[in-house]
């Protein structure tokens, strides 16, 4: 009941902004881009005067949020899995493309902690926070990591899981849990790049983080969205995400 609820009111809520010649473009953005994002869509709106509405959240649910009929133009989401269901159910104008590679980091804001692998078992560490891997990209590489480095096991009573890399952020944030994976681009940001401690997980722990993005189909705004794809593919778009902690390709250092 509360995700219907949930859903009708964040309907309600973009349908509000649609009224008049000056309807804004619904973005439904994975939970990770909600830095960047937001200077993508500075950049956009000033070069094109199309302004922009913003819906985070975690992949996964972003995309059940579409299928049922959240009047999202656009979905930039955390990986490529979601996206391809999507065209595959006939709800995108075509193929999801890869607008950059996300970067998984290991992070802690617990006074005396340096965040580090080898950490994770030991007594010093009670809580890790990660994003649900059933619906967070980011969640599911995680999980990866901790298989990679055969400790999964050993640290699963451990672990605390966010619907999103927000709430896996604030977890970390409050000290709810000492350390935890979260994306580059958090970390890199304004508003937290002075909070604690983090290290880059090496990028042969899990498979590559390729994010795409699709138009959706039953868009009432086309040319605006389609301004904004190609915008999210273009030189200046990609200076910005490279900025925030982004890849173009799968490995950094190949």
């Amino acid at each position: 009941m509360n995700k219907i609820l949930l859903l009708l009111f964040t309907i309600m809520v973009v349908c509000a902004c649609r009224s008049g010649n000056d309807a804004k473009l619904t973005i439904a953005t994975s939970a990770n881009m909600r830095f960047a994002i937001k200077e993508l869509v500075d950049a956009f709106s000033e070069q094109t005067g199309i302004d922009c509405e913003i819906i985070t959240g975690s992949s996964g649910k972003l995309m059940a949020q579409i299928i049922e009929g959240a009047p999202y133009d656009l979905f930039v989401s955390a990986d490529m899995k979601y996206p391809e269901a999507l065209y595959q159910r006939g709800f995108t104008t075509g193929t999801p493309q890869t607008y950059a590679y996300g970067r998984l980091v290991l992070w802690s804001a617990a006074e005396g902690i340096e965040p580090d692998i080898t950490i994770l078992t030991s007594g010093q560490i009670n809580h890790i926070a990660l994003a649900n891997p059933k619906t967070a990209p980011y969640g599911q590489a995680a999980v990866e990591v901790l298989k990679h480095y055969d400790i999964y096991e050993k640290v699963e009573q451990k672990l605390v899981y966010g619907e999103s890399i927000s709430q896996t952020n604030q977890f970390i944030i409050s000290g709810a849990a000492e350390v935890g994976f979260t994306a580059k681009s958090v970390v890199l940001s304004s508003e937290m790049a002075d909070r604690g401690a983090w290290i880059a997980v090496d990028e042969n722990a899990c498979r590559p983080i390729a994010q795409g993005a699709v138009i959706v189909k039953s868009t009432g705004e086309m040319k605006k969205a389609e301004k904004f794809y190609a915008f999210l593919f273009s030189e200046q778009a990609k200076e910005i995400l490279e900025h925030s902690g982004y890849a173009k390709n799968e490995y950094t250092n190949r």
